[in-house]
Formats: C-alpha cells, sequence, structure tokens
C-alpha cells in the first residue's frame, strides 16, 4: 500500500510540473483596461488645465489627437461629467465573433461628451489606445483617463519580449506613467489638490504626489 501510494504521489508532481511547462509553453494574448478618475480642485481657467494636461501627455506620445472645445454650459455644472466605453462593432458579426473568443474589450472606445479638453493616443507595439477627457464642473474639475492595450504572453517568443520590455517597458508601465505625468504637470502648473476618485487596476498609495508643485512667490 505505501509502495502504491509513493507511486501516485509521484505521478501526480510529474503531472503537476509538466502541466507548468506546457502552460509557459502556451502564447496568450491578454486584453487589459486600465482607467483613472482624478478631481482637480484649482480656480484656474480650463485653457490652462487643458495646456497642462496636453504637456504632460506630450512626454511620453509623439503625436495624440487633441480638442480644446467650446462648452455648451454658460456655468460650470454642479456635477462633472464621465467618460463612457462603446463597442464601436456592437451588433455587428466581428464583434459577436470576438466576444466569443473573449476579444471584445479590443474594440472598446472611450467618449468624453461635455468635455473641454480630449486626447487620444496610439501605441502600435502593444495596440495600445489611450484617451483623457477634461469635464469641468463648480469646484473644478474630473480628469479621466483610460487606456486599453492588449499583450501576448508565453511561447518560445517570451523571452525576447521579457527583454525588449526590460529596455522600453512594459505597457502597463508605460500607462501608468502616461497618467502619472499628465497629473503631476496639472498639479505642478496649477497647484490644485487632487484626489483619486475611481481606479482600475486599484492604485496603492499616492504617486502623483511625489513631485511637489512649487511655491508661489
Amino acid at each position: 500500500m505505501k509502495v502504491k501510494k509513493v507511486i501516485i504521489a509521484t505521478l501526480s508532481i510529474a503531472l503537476w510540473g509538466c502541466g507548468t511547462v506546457n502552460n509557459a509553453l502556451v502564447e496568450k494574448t491578454k486584453t487589459n483596461e486600465y482607467y483613472r478618475i482624478f478631481d482637480i480642485r484649482t480656480t484656474a481657467d480650463r485653457q490652462t488645465v487643458a495646456e497642462a494636461a496636453s504637456n504632460g501627455l506630450g512626454k511620453n506620445v509623439n503625436n495624440a489627437q487633441e480638442a480644446t472645445l467650446i462648452p455648451s454650459f454658460v456655468t460650470p455644472p454642479d456635477e462633472p461629467g464621465r467618460f463612457k466605453l462603446v463597442n464601436q462593432f456592437e451588433g455587428t458579426r466581428m464583434a459577436a465573433f470576438a466576444a466569443m473568443g473573449g476579444g471584445s474589450v479590443g474594440f472598446k472606445t472611450a467618449t468624453c461628451d461635455g468635455a473641454v479638453w480630449t486626447a487620444k493616443a496610439h501605441r502600435d507595439s502593444n495596440s495600445l489606445n489611450l484617451t483623457a477627457c477634461l469635464f469641468q464642473y463648480k469646484q473644478g474639475y474630473h480628469l479621466d483617463l483610460y487606456g486599453v492595450f492588449t499583450k501576448k504572453e508565453g511561447g518560445l517568443m517570451q523571452i525576447s519580449r521579457s527583454m525588449a520590455n526590460a529596455m522600453v517597458g512594459t505597457p502597463e508601465e508605460w500607462v501608468e506613467k502616461t497618467f502619472l505625468d499628465i497629473v503631476r504637470n496639472i498639479r505642478k502648473v496649477t497647484k490644485a489638490e487632487l484626489v483619486l476618485l475611481e481606479a482600475q487596476p486599484k492604485q496603492t498609495g499616492t504617486p502623483w504626489l511625489d513631485i511637489s508643485p512649487p511655491q508661489s512667490h
């Protein structure tokens, strides 16, 4: 009986190890969504805040589509707007096919209805799309940031991908840095009070406060 138990345990360990190796050799494509919503308390005008956000974005992208919009309101509303996610292919065969494969997230785009400034940036290497929306309201502004990207993991090319990520950074790092540089630059220019309201993935700490804004003279 003891011999039988030893044989079963040995086989279990061997199969577990084999499964681990096989899983590492499987190339997987994963889609990741990031978003942050910041409350920005400042009396700075929207052109100043928008320019600060634009300059922060420019630290990480080579090109972006930006728009400084004329607001529909005469006086800022009591509550700020919020970005919305839409599936541009919803209801089509392409969307249905993607959903079956778990890839429907890749068709999502963020809209900024009611924003006073918007920006969209793209990074081909990871099919990464980033959207920023600046909403004005009576107490200041809300800055909504959204990023979605796909990446491959595992497989025979993982070593090469890991080496490339070590040199240029992972898409997760790029998204986080871009978000932070936008917020930090707004704080630096306007000396605003910033509070993170929502986040996915969960944000730990307050890295946007790491760089103190210059003192007013």
